[in-house]
């Protein structure tokens, strides 16, 4: 069977600095991996022990799984609350004295605000005594800052294929990560269901049941501790974390305040036009039911062409630096 598009790779600069990024890096809307930026004492200071003491015994909701690939469709993980350092212990052990389900269980946490249906992750609220010892790039737009989350994974662990519609940066603070991205351009190859793609795993995809995948072109990265990932908003990204992996993801908005939803707090909803649209197009798509097999496919063609004709970008360029 042949195999998915030739993985490319993100470019990596080093040194950049604020002028810099705004003027060559942002304008291009391509993911970019920065090196040799000074992202604070938590290069050195986070280590299991500092964690675990400074962190405290708060509680987190944590994702607990017996594989590495997290399934967000088909859920095959379990939420699960452990104190903070204890979850700390757990995800930088291979194997575990006590578990929840068996010693090779795998943890994931994505930290949330103190009330989550309310509240936008923060981490100088939910963690303020980590958060002083992280120096966030002076290039995030302060006005337009939305989120900052704390990320911690077991070793393996690695994340559905999805998209933010933010512009976000990932600090790498330590462990090795993979980061394996696809151009917004590529959505109608990923079979998505929402934000996310259905295809688990992207080295060895099932061809038969998605073809179209053969299309896409992933573009790969391997982030080093200290690392920063430019991730733009609508890239799809799949990540893995090779060690025992801390983070931290600044969301900022790209488009006016307006365009998103006020009541989300995670950063994952679609922009509010863009929703009204997705849902009109729904409503058409079921009118279309009521027309004979012929009929449907002759409308949904010219559906399709003028969406084409109206949305489409004509010239979509590598902005690969």
């Amino acid at each position: 069977m042949e195999n998915p598009g030739e993985m490319k790779q993100i470019s990596v600069v080093h040194g950049v600095d604020k002028e810099t990024f705004n003027t060559e890096i942002y304008p291009k809307r391509w993911p970019v991996v920065l090196r040799g930026l000074d992202l604070g004492p938590c290069q050195t200071n986070w280590t299991v022990q500092y964690l675990c003491e400074a962190g405290g015994s708060q509680d987190v909701k944590v994702h607990v799984s017996p594989s590495a690939k997290m399934d967000f469709i088909n859920k095959n993980y379990a939420y699960r609350t452990l104190p903070f350092d204890e979850l700390v212990r757990r995800a930088s052990k291979p194997r575990q004295e006590e578990y929840f389900f068996e010693p090779d269980e795998l943890y994931y946490l994505r930290a949330l605000g103190n009330d989550p249906r309310k509240d936008i992750a923060d981490i100088n609220t939910q963690f303020p005594s980590l958060a002083g010892d992280i120096n966030i790039p002076d290039f995030v737009p302060q006005d337009k800052l939305f989120s900052s989350v704390l990320r911690l994974g077991s070793p393996g662990v690695q994340l559905w294929t999805h998209y933010d519609v933010m512009d976000n940066i990932l600090l790498q603070v330590k462990g090795h990560k993979r980061a394996v991205l696809f151009s917004p351009q590529d959505a109608t190859y990923l079979y998505l269901n929402g934000d996310k793609s259905t295809i688990l795993d992207i080295d060895n995809p099932d061809l038969e049941k998605y073809p179209e995948f053969m299309k896409a072109t992933p573009y790969e990265c391997h982030l080093e501790p200290g690392d920063v990932l430019f991730i733009p908003a609508l890239w799809f990204h799949n990540v893995q974390a090779l060690e025992f992996s801390i983070a931290v993801n600044i969301f900022w908005k790209h488009l006016e305040a307006k365009q998103y939803d006020p009541k989300d707090t995670y950063g994952n909803k679609d922009p509010q036009a863009a929703a009204r649209a997705l849902q009109i197009m729904r409503r058409a798509v079921k009118c279309l039911e009521e027309l004979p097999e012929e009929y449907r496919d002759f409308y949904g063609r010219r559906m399709v062409m003028e969406i084409e004709n109206k949305t489409y970008m004509k010239d979509g360029k590598d902005g690969n630096t």
